[in-house]
């Protein structure tokens, strides 16, 4: 249960290590930063769930994913500017004993997610 994220580098066919991603509690067009995490060596939080079962609560939040940072810190050529500079997920919580994973499956050019189990 709870709130989860994982992010695969679809260019180079390996977990996201390093990148950064930033969670916001949102209500209407008002983000409350929530939480800063670096993906670890899996592409995931080093600390494990965004939120616990008993933290996770009914509503709207963002996951903003570094997309440029993680690319140019890779090594990767990237143009100026550059196709995705950060990627942004808005999605909402509407059962709270239920399991969130918010995957995101990235390359610089292109992104994909879903909600997963």
């Amino acid at each position: 249960m709870g709130l989860s994220t994982h992010v695969l580098d679809t260019m180079h066919g390996c977990p996201a290590a390093g990148m950064k991603v930033e969670l916001f509690a949102t209500q209407g067009a008002q983000a409350t930063l929530v939480k800063s995490l670096i993906l670890n060596h899996d592409g995931r939080n080093p600390d494990g769930l965004l939120f616990d079962n008993d933290s996770l609560k009914k509503g709207t939040y963002r996951l903003v994913f570094d997309v440029k940072g993680y690319f140019a810190a890779k090594g990767v050529a990237l143009p100026e500017p550059n196709f995705l500079n950060q990627v942004s997920l808005d999605f909402g919580v509407a059962h709270v004993n239920e399991h969130y994973h918010v995957p995101l499956l990235v390359s610089p050019w292109s992104y994909s997610t879903y909600r997963g189990s």
